[in-house]
């Protein structure tokens, strides 16, 4: 192993103390420890870093060695230590976020207004490059916080909710489905399905409706923009799914009709997701209860001509 911070603070300690026993009262430790460690340090370099004379620690040219350098060491680290905490306590920082949706990114913008004129100087980040897959970005420190609907258990991560959305099938009013409030799982066998371009196993429309009752759409369709799933299904080219919200306008306008998926509806459940490493900035802690405060709910929707923009292309329905 590589001789670490603590063999330096050690060290140093040592030497400015004159002695291992002020040095472990200086380190809060018990005077056995402290040796332990010394002892541990010299096996790792291979030298021995004191020598033992009149019951005085002197320091070998190794210890000499290693004592300039752990004061330089020590030092930049003091000082990056007082500049973290000055920015913290100034409100800097750096905020990167993604979501497993791409339709959730229209209604960030609102939350980051509020967000920004309380943190100023907090750099925020929307890094739609990780909206497939945020949670291995987050492990990864490649962001601060992912909005996911799909929590995955790990002891790394800590998911804390946000809101609750529905999913339902939508279509155009003359469809033959367009009567009923609510349809089966079994009716999309006869249906041309039109979703995002997604890989079936990361769908919940097919993993949490459609692949439990054994059910396989007559024809499936991918394509990448909302609008043009959209103007498909107006047209009566097929059907598919979305969040309510979504579509809000269009099922007020009589332009489209939405039914549940199953009687009692398929529901999904938003979360913010953040990794358990201690301490966060105050910053981070904010930002969640500013969206658990500011939540999106049914009433909020696209604005026609939107739904087109590349940061509305994919989701997991």
């Amino acid at each position: 192993m590589p001789i670490e911070t603590r063999h330096l603070r050690l060290l140093s300690a040592i030497v400015d103390e004159g002695g291992v026993t002020r040095a472990a009262a200086r380190l809060h430790m018990t005077q056995p420890a402290l040796s332990h460690q010394l002892q541990n340090a010299e096996e790792q370099l291979g030298a021995r870093l004191f020598e033992r004379i009149n019951k005085k620690m002197v320091l070998t040219p190794a210890g000499k060695r290693l004592l300039a350098v752990s004061r330089v060491v020590l030092e930049e680290l003091r000082v990056a230590e007082d500049e973290l905490r000055n920015s913290a306590a100034a409100g800097e920082g750096r905020l990167r976020i993604s979501t497993e949706c791409y339709t959730c990114y229209h209604w960030l913008p609102a939350r980051l207004k509020l967000f920004h004129e309380k943190f100023p100087r907090v750099e925020v980040q929307i890094v739609a490059g990780e909206t497939r897959h945020p949670l291995p970005a987050l492990l990864d420190g490649r962001l601060e916080l992912a909005i996911v609907a799909d929590p995955r258990p790990n002891r790394r991560l800590e998911f804390l909710p946000l809101f609750e959305d529905e999913l339902v099938a939508v279509m155009a009013p003359g469809h033959a489905l367009a009567s009923r409030s609510w349809i089966r799982a079994e009716d999309f066998a006869r249906e041309h399905f039109i979703m995002y371009s997604l890989a079936r196993e990361e769908s919940s429309v097919f993993q949490q409706f459609l692949n439990p009752a054994g059910v396989v759409p007559q024809k499936v369709s991918t394509v990448d923009l909302t609008e043009a799933i959209l103007e498909m299904v107006r047209a009566g080219l097929g059907i598919t799914v979305l969040a309510r919200w979504a579509v809000a306008p269009l099922l007020a306008s009589g332009e489209l009709h939405a039914a549940r998926l199953t009687r009692s509806g398929i529901r999904r459940q938003w979360n913010v997701a953040l990794r358990r490493n201690g301490t966060r900035p105050a910053y981070l802690d904010s930002f969640v209860e500013l969206l658990q405060k500011h939540p999106i709910s049914q009433d909020v929707h696209f604005r026609r001509g939107r739904a087109s923009h590349a940061a509305e292309l994919l989701c997991k329905i």
